[in-house]
């Protein structure tokens, strides 16, 4: 085999990785408004902080086991790094606080919605910044979702803050991670070190003072919080992957996913209400990720 056939194979492998690793990734967090729906009654400030600490947490103990101690601190040397990552740390803290409090407080649909906006976000930073190339298929696929998005905007007649907040803080976090050089599990100890000790001397305060979730008398509840790192650090650590390997076009396209599996929990298992014209946008998005899911199957053959 030529060199050249060898670095395709590569950047095939490369490539389908990144889309397996996406894939999952949406999965995953589609799926999960029915664990932080389980927290219930503890309250949303608290699971953020619960969140923080644990995600550290666990981040560090796989990174640990994959990598030495100065592999992991040594990087940190370099105030270059220390300002992307704990810049991209603060960003990934805004976007799971708001996320955790719409999860929490029944805007499970407004989350997704959110979610639905983001995707253009993305694929606007990955045209502007980075200079990525539309296909036809893309650039229809984008068209589609910005017109269920107007007819989203149309029908709540108000700027959605959770949804916008939620859109570019997420777009930001995918810029800075798809300039990423390190490994994911070090980046993502990075991001939550210093957030991880000012929330354990918040948790440590309003426990000793019982007003924290060990006042709420739910030990089941209490035990289940300490899974929210590893719910976080799953999907995130897949999202880190796929960012180096795919283009943000795709990464923004099939963040689709995501916001349609929770969409159909909030129907279906939450019972929150929906009506014709969010009916009628899931529908128009899921026209554009056909178009979108064609391009990508001709570019796949086309590069065999």
């Amino acid at each position: 085999m030529s060199d050249k056939g060898r670095a395709l194979s590569s950047a095939e492998r490369d490539y389908r990785t990144g889309v397996l690793c996406v894939l999952g990734c949406q999965i995953f967090w589609g799926f999960c408004p029915i664990y932080w729906q389980a927290l219930e009654p503890i309250p949303s400030w608290m699971i953020i902080l619960y969140r923080i600490v644990t995600m550290f947490v666990y981040s560090y103990i796989a990174a640990r086991y994959r990598y030495s101690g100065e592999e992991i601190w040594g990087p940190l040397r370099d105030k270059h790094v220390r300002a992307k990552y704990f810049t991209a740390g603060l960003i990934l803290t805004a976007n799971w606080s708001i996320y955790i409090w719409a999860m929490t407080s029944e805007r499970v649909i407004q989350a997704s919605i959110g979610y639905y906006i983001e995707p253009i976000v993305i694929c606007a930073v990955g045209i502007l910044v980075f200079k990525e190339q539309l296909t036809k298929y893309n650039l229809t696929a984008i068209i589609f979702a910005a017109a269920a998005i107007v007819l989203i905007l149309f029908h709540y007649r108000q700027i959605p803050g959770v949804a916008l907040g939620l859109a570019g803080t997420w777009a930001v976090y995918s810029a800075i991670k798809k300039t990423s050089e390190l490994p994911v599990l070090i980046t993502l100890v990075y991001e939550t070190m210093i957030y991880s000790v000012l929330a354990l001397i918040a948790i440590l305060f309003i426990e000793i003072r019982g007003i924290g979730a060990l006042s709420l008398q739910v030990p089941g509840k209490y035990a289940l919080m300490f899974l929210s790192g590893l719910i976080t650090l799953i999907p995130v650590a897949l999202f880190s992957v796929s960012a180096r390997k795919v283009s943000l076009l795709t990464i923004g396209l099939t963040q689709y996913i995501s916001p349609t599996i929770s969409l159909l929990l909030g129907v279906f298992l939450f019972k929150e209400p929906i009506d014709m014209t969010q009916i009628v946008a899931f529908i128009i998005i899921w026209i554009g990720l056909a178009f979108f899911t064609y391009g990508e199957f001709r570019s796949s053959r086309s590069a065999e």
